[in-house]
């Protein structure tokens, strides 16, 4: 059997449990007595943690020294914040109503034990309603701490993927900056390309609009309101139990019984008048922290409404982060990749000028040689017209292999710029 406290009417509905019943069985047959469907019910054990869709509806009912048949579930609805009530007390029976509403009738002594018998039972069961209740809106606490500390590992996660996106951004920036002021200083004698530069200078535009994911103020001045509201509700004084003015009646209530079993059974009348005193003391009581109770909880509600619309928000906010994240990287990668490629153009342009340098060095010294032969007396004088030509075609050579260098420098440029 297991034994829902619906906290949106004060009142309990029982089931028995069918062995390895689903637990959606379980909440379509609390639907047909309260009213809730299954999409707003939250059902909390006393821990505060929510029942297990996945698991079976035994999970409602533990194992333990109260026994079995005594553990509660408590009902919530998830459509509503705000429980205001009004919640009536236990109904009084006939005996107890009878002199509740004439407290000065006299009765006899046996019959009267009998009637206080039943007003005893009547002032406990309103303090046990009350301290079934309170713990009701405790398991609503927990559960409220479970989802704080759920958001607060979220926030965290936020607030660290932020900061390292926010260095990565600076890290970006400064490094972009600097390669653009390299590269103009060598345009005037080094590589250029329009192209590039323009691409450069749209990375870096796109890298300040990254920025923008990583502010994240607003959202984490929410949470941090949320979380002093919590911290203010923990404080309050009517998250603590209030049940002492009800347990004090109970007292005074069985301690009337007990002085009323001590009279002799004869036939002496007396009135209810004490009795009846103490009910009524005990039901103003019970109103007034109901009352308490119940604004309490619809605060805590509140919050935990709170955080379940700010957990979204969080997610989307962290997802941006990540993709900004990785567009500076990709941004950060490709101009490297452009750089490299830049330099192995550079070096190509280099080791061509450097060979065509030495070849044009080689050439200078050949023709003087041919066209100043030696003599005796180690004066020049002009060759024959075959040294000439040969000269000639060696250069034309020389000019050939020059030009086809540079092509391909241009070649692979050009395909860097294009890629």
């Amino acid at each position: 059997i297991v034994h829902i406290l619906n906290m949106t009417s004060a009142k309990i509905v029982s089931f028995l449990l069918h062995p390895e019943e689903s637990l959606h069985s379980l909440q379509n047959r609390i639907e047909f007595e309260t009213g809730i469907s299954p999409g707003n019910q939250e059902l909390l054990l006393e821990t505060g943690i929510c029942l297990d869709p996945r698991k079976p509806a035994s999970q409602c009912v533990i194992d333990g020294v109260r026994g079995w048949d005594s553990y509660m579930v408590y009902l919530f609805d998830k459509s509503k914040t705000v429980y205001d009530g009004p919640f009536a007390s236990r109904s009084l029976s006939d005996c107890v109503n009878y002199i509740v509403q004439d407290s000065k009738i006299q009765l006899p002594i046996s019959q009267l034990r009998k009637v206080w018998a039943e007003a005893v039972h009547y002032v406990i069961g309103l303090k046990e309603d009350y301290s079934r209740l309170f713990q009701g809106q405790r398991a609503a606490m927990l559960s409220l701490l479970r989802y704080n500390a759920n958001l607060i590992k979220m926030k965290n996660n936020m607030v660290s993927a932020s900061q390292q996106l926010k260095a990565k951004l600076e890290f970006f920036h400064q490094s972009i900056r600097l390669d653009l002021e390299r590269y103009s200083d060598q345009m005037a004698y080094g590589i250029s390309s329009e192209k590039m530069l323009k691409a450069w200078k749209e990375m870096e535009e796109k890298a300040s609009q990254c920025a923008q994911a990583e502010d994240i103020g607003y959202l984490d001045e929410q949470i941090m309101a949320l979380h002093t509201e919590i911290v203010e509700l923990q404080k309050s004084p009517y998250a603590r139990r209030q049940g002492e003015v009800m347990e004090s009646l109970e007292q005074r209530a069985i301690d009337l019984y007990k002085q009323l079993k001590t009279r002799p059974p004869d036939h002496a009348y007396s009135d209810s008048t004490d009795m009846v005193k103490i009910i009524v003391q005990t039901v103003q009581s019970q109103d007034r922290v109901l009352k308490e109770l119940f604004g309490h909880l619809s605060k805590l509600l509140g919050c935990k409404q709170k955080i379940i619309d700010l957990l979204p928000e969080i997610e989307v906010a962290l997802n941006s982060i990540k993709e900004a994240d990785n567009s500076v990287m990709q941004m950060q990668g490709k101009r490297q990749r452009e750089i490299w490629h830049l330099l192995k153009i550079a070096c190509t342009q280099s080791s061509s000028r450097s060979l065509v340098s030495s070849s044009l060095e080689g050439t200078a010294s050949t023709p003087a040689a041919a066209w100043l032969p030696q003599s005796s007396s180690g004066s020049a004088a002009p060759d024959d017209g075959a040294s000439f030509a040969d000269v000639i075609r060696e250069n034309v050579n020389y000019l050939e292999l020059f030009g086809s260098i540079l092509q391909e420098a241009r070649q692979e440029q050009s395909s860097m710029l294009v890629s």
